[in-house]
């Protein structure tokens, strides 16, 4: 007999029509749930040995390349299917289904993971149950490897992220997580609980959990067709009137920065508005004079879109860093040029840095930090020697002087001052300076009066500054790619406060004249990052400005890899 004209339709769609014949035959023809659980075994074990050199799945003219840890899981359990049954997809098979089609709510993409064949396939299931047809072991055979992979990869993306940031980004290192996930899955399916192990390889920190929060709330405001647009206009300023006021009030209130709605004209741009500007306004990186103009309207007006990418990228970058940040630690926002100590998940100390410019960016990496030395010599770097300074020496014989540099050479006796003027400098370049220039401790040197180590591969550290000037500017990007801190001597004293450290006994050190090395009780973890959009711990969503436009690189790598097709997850290696 034939199959009915619905079920026929829906083959058609899915399926060649090579495979619609198998299910006509099918009909009718009696086969026990121990033959066909054979012959789904060996269709698995065919296609995972395959002649392909990694295991790839055909689904018609499609090939699906499938994760490298796939085969070493089904060899585990002698070939036996995970998901399938007779007449569909196991509980657990429900549970990961569930999860995979909600995989937005973590700033994942749900059809990366095979969704649109797996669904495809079940609903020929559902229709092969319900016309008493047999669920052909081809097509088990299909949705049990395509389920096992989609595993793979989404807990693949939620340990490691989707991409590798060393090959996305130039100065950013990371430790991702690491495990092996052909033995969770293993374990998960045994013990019956794929939802929490599934759970639990979120990031544990409560910035993801508060980004994952903000992503739904503007999800929302998207659904509902995002917030209303400010029209341009002049400078609005406290106090003054404009038919636009009354937009901007509710546009403030889309995002929770204006509570209520005044008791004031509809046009007048009055206290409570302007307060709630503020917040808005110190919330995306501004300044904060509750003055309506041209950069205020530019954020106000972004699209919803916008921000939700934004989000999504920053819920990536969680999943770069390691299960523990330590307690205490150091936490240094490049994009939002501030550092935060944070103990027992609670910043203590918060502070304006200065990083480096777009042209010598600050690197992403993690270290600890192990000595502060007052007092300090600064090192000159070779590129600032090479381009900034062996000029001016060269044309001007008494600038080393005026400068407090010296030129140190170190011989078997030890440290040797070398005479600027018995230097023959026409003749001098970078790669044959006669020594290491360097400027004496004092007011004027650049690294200021101490300087807070964590030894790293980029030479990168933390530094006190002469010029105070920088710390009043909203955009602070001016280095060459070390970190100048405001209230070094705060974060000294918090540091050190373990061994008895006072406050004259530090101003006495800084004050030195000659280097002074104090290791620390014990190491701190530093973690130099890149947030452009997080959630602080009062629960305000904060944006700022991709000043080294590593969320448009991002963005790019995630699109690229989306464009090659759902591949992802191959920076995930199994291991502790």
């Amino acid at each position: 007999m034939l199959a009915p004209i619905g079920f026929t339709s829906l083959l058609r769609r899915c399926l060649s029509p090579g495979l619609l014949l198998l299910a006509f035959l099918a009909a009718g023809a009696p086969v026990s749930a121990a033959s066909l659980a054979e012959e789904v075994e060996a269709g698995i074990a065919r296609v995972l040995d395959g002649p392909e050199k990694e295991p790839v799945l055909f689904l018609g003219r499609t090939k699906v390349p499938l994760q490298p840890d796939l085969p070493a899981f089904y060899r585990g359990r002698d070939f036996r299917p995970a998901w399938v049954t007779p007449h569909g997809i196991s509980s657990q098979g429900e549970v990961l289904l569930d999860l995979l089609r909600g995989a937005g709510e973590e700033g994942l993409c749900p059809a990366d993971y095979h969704l649109a064949p797996i669904e495809s396939l079940l609903g020929v299931a559902a229709d092969a149950a319900r016309f008493e047809l047999v669920f052909e072991p081809l097509w088990m055979t299909q949705l049990d490897l395509l389920l096992t992979d989609a595993f793979l990869l989404y807990t693949g993306h939620l340990i490691e992220g989707r991409v590798d940031p060393e090959e996305v980004h130039v100065g950013w290192y990371s430790r991702p997580r690491r495990a092996d996930l052909a033995r969770l899955l293993q374990y998960a399916l045994e013990a019956g609980r794929l939802g929490p192990v599934l759970h639990d390889l979120s990031p544990p920190h409560p910035g993801y959990a508060r980004l994952r929060e903000a992503l739904a709330a503007h999800r929302t405001i998207s659904a509902l067709g995002g917030w209303p647009q400010v029209p341009p206009g002049p400078v609005l300023r406290p106090g003054e009137k404009d038919p636009r006021v009354s937009l901007l009030r509710n546009r403030l209130f889309f995002t929770g920065d204006l509570a209520s709605e005044p008791d004031s004209p509809p046009d007048l741009f009055d206290p409570g508005t302007a307060s709630a500007l503020r917040g808005f306004q110190n919330r995306h990186g501004l300044e904060a004079d509750g003055v309506f103009g041209p950069r205020t309207l530019e954020e106000l007006n972004r699209p919803v879109e916008e921000r939700i990418r934004q989000l999504e990228v920053n819920m990536e970058r969680w999943r770069w860093l390691p299960k523990s940040l330590g307690d205490p630690h150091l936490a240094i926002n490049i994009a939002d040029f501030n550092l935060e100590v944070v103990a027992s998940g609670t910043t203590v100390m918060s502070m304006p840095v200065v990083v480096g410019t777009a042209y010598r960016k600050t690197p992403v990496f993690s270290g600890w930090m192990s000595y502060l030395e007052f007092a300090p010599y600064w090192n000159v770097p070779p590129t600032i020697l090479r381009e900034d300074l062996l000029p001016k020496i060269k044309s001007d014989q008494g600038f080393l002087a005026r400068g407090h540099y010296e030129i140190v050479r170190w011989e078997k006796e030890g440290e040797v001052i070398v005479d600027p003027s018995a230097i023959d400098w026409p003749k001098v370049e970078a790669r044959t300076f006669p020594g290491a220039l360097r400027q004496k401790p004092g007011p004027w040197n650049p690294l200021g009066r101490v300087k807070f180590m964590f030894p790293n591969r980029f030479a990168v550290y933390l530094h006190d500054t002469p010029d105070r000037r920088l710390f009043l500017r909203d955009v602070r990007s001016f280095s060459s790619g070390c970190i100048r801190i405001e209230r070094p001597l705060d974060l000294a004293q918090y540091l050190l406060e373990d061994k008895g450290w006072h406050c004259d006994r530090l101003l006495g050190l800084m004050a030195a004249g000659v280097p002074r090395q104090v290791r620390l009780p014990a190491p701190v973890p530093v973690h130099i990052q890149y947030w452009t959009a997080w959630v602080d711990e009062t629960g305000r969503v904060n944006f700022r400005e991709d000043v080294y436009l590593r969320d448009l690189d991002l963005e790019v790598a995630l699109a690229e890899r989306r464009r090659l097709g759902a591949r992802g997850g191959e920076g995930v290696r199994a291991g502790p």
